[in-house]
């Protein structure tokens, strides 16, 4: 944990008691605050209660001895509304900021030249984390990865000047992190989401801008419009700006030229390292994720040996585009996570001749954007609430079954890829929520993954 010192001595609200608000209480008791906590789930107060948190109704607090309101990210700061848990303390003239912020003033305080390295971007964020804290782990450095990645920025160890924190940001996190300057700004990429949250796409654009607009070195992924204005306000501000794109660059940066990570520097440019087969890292998605990834590595000094070596033994994330063995000439692919369009899309691309397991509870527009990669699909298997819809859309484009439920899905595949001449792919990508038939995805994918291990002849990823 890092206990939290900045407030020492000092009265703080906080809202939204999940296990990153858990964790930041306890750091701000450990620190030397008062910390009076508060949720709106009754169970969550009662946890908190019993770790020897104070907790009491924020509604019933006298303001004026608050010093700050710790809100959870999940918490609505600014839109479709004020949570009344931060109108009241704007009117209070309190300020407003969360776990990220608090990890920052304490860095600023014991280890201001802590390296820190801040990762975000609509897409591909987590895995360009994890690839991130991956090479340098393999390189012998002592890394701390955390924030929205699933562990609490708090829960770490301190910052120190050995130390590199990891730290994955959602653009909630960053709206909550006025003091956010780190060492290393990532910028991965911008599309549509969240507006929910923040109004605007504009708006939400503006929020991620701010990781890289104090950082000391700003990579930023220049493959979409509004990213690529982001790099060019960065260099007029004077940032020291690394460039990372799938396609070649200037100046200086890391780009992709196919599956070859090519380092600029620059009139100078030279490869780093090779993705054709490093499974984990498949796709012009996942190559953009890699060469920032590299770009980060490079400035904290790791060796191009080193680099690679991270490369190719980086596991991947569960869930997506998850190995999870072969039978024979067949690969089974886990790629729960994929719960839109979107998100397949990545994995449409990525492969062909696909046995496709699809469905669920569907998103708006269906799977309908993806009829270009139709002619990939051997057979489609359609499961959840979405089936009949999704059957109308394939049509006589794709052979489909309506298998219903995953497991039958499963085996309905995997006979019909023993039949089949040549190297399928059986994919899960969804392209749906998984509210129907499961808790959420990782428990769809979770069942994915152990479905196919208890098929005959599986050679599990790994063995």
């Amino acid at each position: 944990m890092t206990p939290v010192t900045t407030f020492s001595g000092k009265t703080l609200a906080l809202f939204g008691l999940g296990g990153s608000g858990l964790v930041t209480a306890l750091a701000l008791k450990a620190g030397g605050a008062r910390v009076i906590a508060w949720d709106d789930n009754s169970a969550k107060v009662a946890e908190a209660a019993s770790k020897d948190i104070e907790t009491g109704d924020l509604r019933e607090l006298d303001w004026s001895t608050v010093s700050a309101l710790v809100l959870s990210p999940g918490v609505p700061l600014t839109h479709p509304e004020p949570h009344w848990s931060a109108t009241l303390a704007t009117a209070a003239g309190v300020e407003i900021i969360g776990d990220i912020e608090l990890f920052c003033r304490e860095r600023a305080k014991i280890a201001p030249n802590a390296p820190f390295v801040a990762i975000t971007g609509t897409n591909g964020k987590s895995t360009t984390t994890a690839l991130v804290a991956h090479i340098l782990r393999e390189a012998g450095r002592d890394v701390q990865m955390g924030g929205n990645i699933g562990t609490a920025i708090l829960s770490l160890e301190a910052p120190s000047d050995s130390r590199i924190h990891v730290i994955e940001c959602s653009s909630f996190q960053i709206d909550l992190a006025p003091s956010l300057a780190p060492t290393i700004g990532v910028h991965l990429n911008l599309s549509p989401d969240h507006i929910d949250r923040h109004g605007t796409m504009e708006g939400y654009a503006a929020i991620k801008e701010r990781l890289v607009a104090k950082a000391g070195l700003a990579v930023i992924g220049v493959d979409d419009p509004m990213s690529r204005a982001i790099a060019r306000r960065c260099q007029e501000n004077g940032l020291n700006v690394a460039f990372v794109s799938i396609e070649p660059i200037d100046g200086k940066g890391v780009f992709a030229d196919g599956e070859t990570l090519v380092g600029v520097n620059g009139p100078d440019a030279a490869p780093v390292a090779d993705l054709s087969d490093i499974g984990s890292l498949r796709g012009a998605h996942n190559a953009q994720n890699a060469a920032a990834a590299v770009a980060v590595a490079l400035a904290l000094n790791v060796s191009p040996e080193q680099i690679r070596t991270g490369l190719r033994t980086f596991p991947g994330l569960p869930h997506r585009m998850e190995e999870v063995g072969r039978i024979g000439r067949t690969l089974f692919i886990n790629d729960s996570k994929a719960t839109n369009a979107d998100s397949t899309e990545k994995a449409l691309k990525s492969f062909d001749d696909i046995l496709w397991i699809l469905g669920g509870k569907a998103k708006e527009g269906g799977i309908e954007p993806l009829r270009e990669y139709f002619p990939k699909i051997r057979k489609a298997y359609l499961i959840g609430a979405a089936a009949e819809d999704f059957a109308r859309t394939l049509g006589r484009d794709v052979p489909h079954v309506s298998s219903g439920t995953l497991d039958r899905a499963v085996e309905e595949a995997a006979r019909d890829a023993a039949a089949m001449d040549g190297s399928v792919v059986v994919l899960l990508s969804p392209a749906c929520a998984s509210y129907d038939q499961f808790a959420n995805y990782e428990v769809r994918g979770d069942q994915f993954r152990e479905l196919v291990r208890a098929l005959p002849g599986l050679e599990a990823r790994g063995a």
